[in-house]
């Protein structure tokens, strides 16, 4: 039996506004105590059993359409479904109309963190679609196997939609902001952020789109260019230990 961790499929939602001058991105700090350790990410979380109850509900993409996007076998909705939910349970902002939500969005959203409401039955009874033609996947991360705590996490771009806005959860997440890429990547430049190397790398893609509008159609894009897998792997150069991605020389079982 191989002793490497498994990686929970999880999703990851970058959600922009258009900003003054760059796109806003909405940058989320997590717990210290929670595996990413105070750092700031993108709203998301893994992959629950209840996503997988929701496809009839799943507005914009079919199963097949999904799965071809996302390179998988029958779970390609769970994603997407994943992906709308942990947006909702932590920034309130929901790919939905939220006027058919009869306890209100903020009950809701209270009611699913604590738990005495689940996704499943939610979604049901509100009777919601859930417009997963929102999302547009650009990335596939999975975190190195060397890692006690793995994912294998996708991630997908959405605009804000129209009268909705983003306020941060009180328990997994401390803190919220939304600034623009290149912004993001300076606070983690000089030490005012803590940004992990997928989200690094996320960012330094983002920041080459100037407009929101330009944004959105890059990720929109991404699948019929084709979104690559990243597995990193972690190696020794010089003495440190650094972060090796497929292609580069040093990563295990690279060939000329």
């Amino acid at each position: 039996m191989s002793d490497i961790p498994y990686a929970r499929p999880s999703s990851t939602v970058v959600l922009v506004r258009t900003g003054a001058g760059e796109p806003e991105l909405f940058m989320v700090r997590r717990h210290a105590d929670s595996s990413f350790g105070a750092a700031y990410a993108f709203p998301g979380g893994v992959v629950d059993p209840e996503d997988k109850d929701v496809h009839a509900y799943c507005k914009g993409l079919t199963a097949r359409e999904a799965d071809a996007r996302l390179g998988t076998k029958g779970e390609g909705l769970d994603y997407y479904s994943a992906a709308i939910r942990e947006l909702f349970e932590e920034t309130g902002v929901l790919l939905s109309d939220v006027d058919r939500i009869v306890e209100g969005p903020d009950a809701a959203r209270d009611a699913l963190n604590d738990r005495s409401d689940n996704w499943a039955d939610f979604v049901k009874r509100n009777k919601l679609q859930l417009e997963c033609d929102k999302l547009h996947y650009f990335a596939h991360w999975i975190t190195p196997p060397s890692q006690v705590r793995r994912y294998s996490t996708r991630f997908f771009v959405a605009a804000l939609p129209d009268g909705q806005r983003a306020i941060h959860c009180g328990g997994e997440l401390t803190r919220s902001c939304w600034a623009t890429a290149n912004e993001t990547l300076k606070a983690g430049r000089d030490g005012r952020a803590k940004l992990h190397y997928p989200t690094i790398k996320s960012l330094e893609s983002i920041a080459r789109h100037k407009t929101c509008e330009a944004l959105i159609e890059w990720a929109a894009s991404c699948v019929a260019w084709g979104v690559t897998t990243m597995a990193p792997m972690i190696v020794e150069r010089n003495g440190r230990k650094e972060v090796a991605l497929p292609g580069d020389r040093d990563y295990p079982g690279y060939e000329l």
